[in-house]
């Protein structure tokens, strides 16, 4: 098959370097910066630029873009999209996504699903891509009642072949509310976290925990702006609770309170265990 990729960053680059390392699929790619283009052409993650002549022949387009690059790359785009194509946004929300680019597709007769990797590193780019980036990985699509069997066929096994370890299906609805707490929830508790003056005078006494909380305040603020105003309803509401439960370490630190805060840690602990791996 031929694979298009829009947005040749940490997501996109480690797509298209996968595809390359594990399928026998032709990849097209297409970047803004020019420097990322050509470290993807010399270094074989790309057969070639994703082009006005390339983009027809492609039976599955990723969108490796924030959210409202991904709408607008399909608007301007929609009418050179093959109606054999399928196009897949790799977006970290998916409601405002799915409900604009969806009547796009249903315009052009073209397939969308929205999709979502749950994979990353804390740095971005080209340059911090890899072909490993997806293995043992989810990867979540969240199809409508309209798309067709042999479509959603064809994407399980281009995504397992990629190297995921499975597909979750969601709707849009789920997703963000799911995602909220799962994702974006940790980003905003790591960057106040570090901002804290000892962050700064904490050399030689940090270990494992402290680079576990802080790995992930290293993030892209254009970006993870946009997927959190996005989400803000239901990231606001995990926000709340999340306070409640710290006001609730505080006040039993404040008061001295040795079994209040032995239950807590107690239920924290209990939960942890239930919730299994998560």
């Amino acid at each position: 098959m031929n694979i298009g990729i829009v947005g040749l960053g940490l997501i996109g680059g480690s797509m298209a370097k996968s595809i390359k390392k594990r399928t026998g699929h032709s990849v097209y790619g297409i970047d803004l910066d020019g420097e990322t283009m050509e470290l993807a052409r010399m270094c074989g993650a790309i057969d070639g630029p994703l082009t006005e002549q390339t983009l027809p022949k492609c039976h599955i387009i990723l969108l490796a873009v924030r959210p409202g690059a991904a709408v607008a790359w399909t608007q301007e785009h929609a009418r050179a999209i093959s109606h054999n194509s399928i196009l897949v946004d790799l977006c970290g929300v998916k409601r405002k996504v799915v409900q604009d680019i969806t009547p796009i597709a249903r315009q052009w007769g073209f397939t969308y699903v929205g999709g979502h990797p749950m994979a990353g590193r804390e740095r971005g780019g080209f340059v911090s891509s890899t072909e490993d980036l997806y293995v043992g990985a989810s990867m979540i699509l969240t199809p409508d009642g309209e798309t067709a069997a042999e479509k959603l066929e064809i994407l399980k096994h281009f995504f397992l072949d990629v190297g995921f370890a499975g597909l979750t299906f969601s709707d849009p609805e789920e997703h963000d509310r799911i995602i909220a707490f799962t994702s974006q929830l940790a980003h905003i508790v790591s960057s106040a976290y570090v901002k804290s003056p000892e962050a700064q005078r904490r050399r030689g006494f940090s270990a494992g925990s402290f680079q576990d909380m802080t790995r992930v305040a290293r993030l892209d603020e254009d970006m993870w702006t946009e997927l959190f105003l996005e989400d803000a309803d239901y990231l606001t509401v995990e926000l709340d609770e999340l306070i409640v439960h710290l006001n609730e370490y505080a006040r039993a630190l404040k008061e001295n309170d040795e079994e209040g805060l032995r239950a807590l840690l107690r239920d924290g602990r209990e939960k942890k265990m239930a919730a299994g791996g998560c």
